[in-house]
């Protein structure tokens, strides 16, 4: 089924908080418990899925983001700058230094694609949408995390569904270019248009 709106979809999105335990790699940042950043983010995989890869719609996946994107995100989760269910009171757990070792920790791991429904006709739709308003900052069809962007393709439709909503509401700080483009495109294409960027994500399974 072709996911037809725009509303915020329910998101549960959190990262399990566990026991750490002594880190003996010399380069890894040092941490308040000593984890180093496997043990870190294993604490992450309750809710995101074994090395970030999750296994259901309630939580994106965070595997194969750039450092700069997954600190960014978490800092802002920690200040109240992005909007969430748990992952505000989550997010001040971690010291500065958890959040880059598992940053480096989930760089280094392959994103896993969701196999998840979608229209074809309207991910056909999408494609030509993304080159024109996404491509720019979301390279490669929304696969490249390069840009210290989200990774759009593949992803799952309701984080991106209601992380797209959060934008529009202005909840969530869109970069200049950003609130630009998503302007441009709800202007132009109105929520159909985002139908057909989200069937076009979900399409991308390979």
């Amino acid at each position: 089924m072709a996911y037809k709106t725009l509303t915020r979809a329910a998101l549960v999105a959190g990262l399990a908080v566990g026991a750490a335990f002594s880190a003996t790699a010399a380069d890894e940042p040092k941490t308040m418990m000593g984890a180093d950043a496997a043990m870190l983010s294993n604490t992450c995989a309750g809710c995101h899925g074994t090395n970030g890869n999750s296994m259901g719609p309630a939580a994106p996946s965070i595997a194969g983001l750039s450092p700069t994107y997954f600190e960014e995100t978490m800092v802002g989760f920690a200040s109240g700058d992005i909007p969430s269910t748990i992952m505000t009171r989550i997010a001040k757990g971690y010291t500065e230094d958890e959040i880059k070792a598992m940053a480096k920790f989930y760089a280094g791991q392959s994103f896993v694609k969701a196999k998840q429904s979608f229209d074809a006709n309207l991910a056909s739709k999408g494609a030509k949408l993304h080159d024109k308003y996404c491509e720019k900052c979301h390279a490669d069809g929304g696969q490249s995390a390069e840009d210290d962007a989200g990774v759009l393709a593949g992803q799952w439709t309701p984080y991106v569904n209601w992380t797209l909503a959060d934008y529009k509401a202005g909840d969530r700080e869109a970069t200049k270019k950003m609130k630009k483009k998503l302007s441009e495109l709800l202007e132009r294409e109105g929520s159909d248009g985002v139908i057909a960027l989200l069937n076009f994500y979900a399409s991308q399974q390979k």
